[in-house]
């Protein structure tokens, strides 16, 4: 699928994920516009002074309201949703808030979508979505099989929807880059556990690869890119060396490890070079799609911990250094 003269829809686009979705697309194709779906005025104020493009609109909206989604879908053809409350504690300190934005913004989508005849939706998902042990994971996977399952909700309609499933994005406001990074100043780190391990992507990583997935999707997939891992204790020798540790243990809602694959799904999963493709379990699927991807072994599951690409140490600071330069 080419974006060129494609008009494509953002949810939560004035974060990190939809400023650098932007910027990609206005530089690699050229779209009749870009519609900005956010409820932060501000952000979207500044936004578009950043930009300054004519292509660029900007709509007020929360994705709870579906009235407004349903406005400002109208003669959409990509709608890419990453609208979310993402941050752990806040979700457990405000699981209705989160249940409404994550769960009920997704039907919303789903249901907008559908009704004026998007042609594709991909949805934005985590690998907290595994094994959910917090409620931002729980509202994640609910999400990720409400998307799945809305291809069954088209009829004759043609809009299909898929999701991306990928880690821990570096630098972002929802990881521990930035915690770390302002700890330092303070001359102390704190860590959780030592044994921990994580899933690293660069935000342009995983919006390359949410793009292509856009391009290649068939509809009910779930996208996993094979992404390096890393240990926490040696990202915090990379950003703050030889500064004192301070071991807090493992908090409510957090895992030692992370799976962006498991077990049971990789049952009904293709790998590719660079990427997994889960197939969906319904009748709505053809089995002929990726037809060319290997079937996995048995037992088979990624997780950060038996995860055969690691990110050096070296690597890490140059992604750092990256990310400070864009900044």
């Amino acid at each position: 699928m080419n974006f060129n003269n494609k008009t494509i829809l953002v949810t939560g686009g004035t974060g990190s994920f939809g400023q650098k979705f932007t910027e990609i697309i206005f530089k690699d194709y050229n779209p009749k516009s870009v519609r900005i779906y956010d409820n932060r005025e501000l952000a979207e104020v500044e936004m578009e002074r950043k930009f300054k493009d004519s292509r660029l609109r900007f709509f007020i909206g929360d994705v709870r309201d579906k009235n407004r989604l349903n406005r400002a879908m109208n003669g959409v053809d990509i709608v890419v949703h990453a609208a979310a409350l993402k941050h752990v504690p806040v979700c457990e300190y405000n699981p209705i808030e989160a249940v409404r934005t994550n769960i009920e913004g997704a039907i919303n989508v789903i249901d907008a979508a559908i009704d004026n005849s998007v042609e594709k939706v991909m949805a934005i998902s985590t690998d907290k979505a595994v094994y959910p042990v917090n409620l931002y994971g729980a509202t994640k996977m609910v999400a990720e099989k409400l998307f799945v399952q809305g291809n069954s909700y088209t009829g004759e309609r043609k809009t299909i929807f898929s999701c991306s499933r990928y880690g821990n994005v570096v630098g972002s406001s929802g990881s521990v880059v930035p915690l770390f990074l302002e700890q330092e100043k303070n001359g102390e780190i704190t860590i959780t556990d030592e044994r921990m391990t994580r899933f690293w992507v660069t935000l342009e990583q995983g919006i390359r690869f949410v793009i292509k997935c856009i391009e290649i999707m068939k509809g009910g997939e779930i996208f996993i890119p094979k992404i390096p891992s890393m240990k926490i204790t040696d990202l915090a020798e990379v950003i703050a060396p030889g500064i004192k540790r301070k071991i807090m243990g493992i908090r409510p809602g957090e895992k030692i490890h992370e799976i962006l694959l498991t077990t049971e799904e990789a049952k009904h999963t293709r790998e590719f070079d660079e990427y997994f493709i889960i197939e969906p379990e319904f009748p709505f699927w053809d089995e002929g799609n990726f037809k060319e991807g290997k079937t996995l072994p048995d037992r088979f599951r990624y997780t950060s911990e038996t995860n055969d690409k690691w990110i050096t140490k070296e690597q890490m600071r140059e992604i750092l250094k990256n990310l400070k330069t864009e900044k």
